[in-house]
C-alpha cells in the first residue's frame, strides 16, 4: 500500500485498529485475476507472537481452491472516510482530497481442523456479541446439535499468517493547525463518516482546537 510518511501508522497501532473493524475484504489472485470476499474476522497470535487471521468462507467460495499453498493473500481493513473540498481550506490553491483509515495485512492462509473450525465460530460469534452488551450473547449452544452441524458443512475455516502490517491514517496531519482545524470543523457537519473522521482529526491534535475551545468558552454567559 502506498503511504506517504505523514500518515504511515506503526506495527502497534495498524494491528489494534484491525482487530477493533473486524471486518475487511480478503483478496487473492488465481494466477489471472484478482479473487475477493468481505467478511468478518479476529485477531489471534501464535506462540512466537505472529499475528494470524482467522475466517471462514463458504464452502463454494473460490477462495477457498486458493489457500493451503505460499502466495500471500491481502486482508485489507477500512475505516471510516470522508471527501474534502479544497473550498474549506484557509490557505488557498488547494486541492479536493480524501481522507481516511486503512490497514492491510498479508500473507499464506491454510485450512483450519473441524476442531478449529469449532472454535474459531464461537470465537467469532463472542467478539461481535460483546458489541451488543448488555445484551446477553447468543452462542452456538442455543443451536439444535443438528443444525449447527450442517451450517458448519457449508463453511469452511482459514487462518493466515500474518507476515506484513501496512497501515495508513490519512487525516491531514501535513496541514498547518488553521487548515486542520477548518477541515475538522467542514467534516463536523457532514455525514456519519465525515464525522467520525472530524473526530479523530480532533484526537489526533487536540491542541490545534484550543482556540475553539477557548472562544466557546469565552462566549458562555
Amino acid at each position: 500500500m502506498y503511504t506517504p510518511p505523514f500518515f504511515k501508522q506503526d506495527r502497534a497501532a495498524s494491528l489494534k485498529f484491525a482487530e477493533e473493524r473486524g471486518f475487511g475484504t480478503m483478496c487473492a489472485f488465481d494466477g489471472r485475476k484478482p479473487v475477493a470476499s468481505p467478511l468478518p474476522f479476529y485477531l489471534t497470535y501464535a506462540a512466537d507472537g505472529t499475528p494470524q487471521a482467522a475466517f471462514h468462507v463458504a464452502r463454494h467460495n473460490p477462495l477457498l481452491k486458493l489457500a493451503g499453498g505460499d502466495a500471500s493473500w491481502l486482508l485489507a481493513v477500512n475505516g471510516p472516510d470522508a471527501y474534502v473540498s479544497p473550498d474549506w481550506y484557509v490557505s488557498p490553491d488547494q486541492v479536493p482530497t480524501w481522507l481516511y483509515q486503512s490497514v492491510h495485512l498479508s500473507g499464506p492462509v491454510r485450512l483450519l481442523s473441524d476442531d478449529e473450525l469449532a472454535l474459531q465460530i464461537d470465537t467469532l460469534s463472542d467478539k461481535f456479541e460483546n458489541w451488543l452488551l448488555p445484551k446477553k450473547p447468543w452462542t452456538s449452544g442455543k443451536m439444535t446439535a443438528g443444525r449447527l452441524e450442517t451450517m458448519k458443512k457449508a463453511i469452511v475455516g482459514l487462518v493466515m499468517t500474518v507476515e506484513e502490517v501496512e497501515g495508513s491514517f490519512k487525516l491531514n496531519q501535513h496541514k498547518s493547525d488553521a487548515d486542520y482545524t477548518a477541515i475538522a470543523n467542514a467534516l463536523g457537519a457532514g455525514d456519519a463518516d465525515a464525522k467520525q473522521i472530524a473526530h479523530l482529526m480532533r484526537q489526533a491534535r487536540p491542541q490545534a482546537f484550543a482556540n475553539d475551545t477557548n472562544m466557546l468558552e469565552g462566549s458562555a454567559p
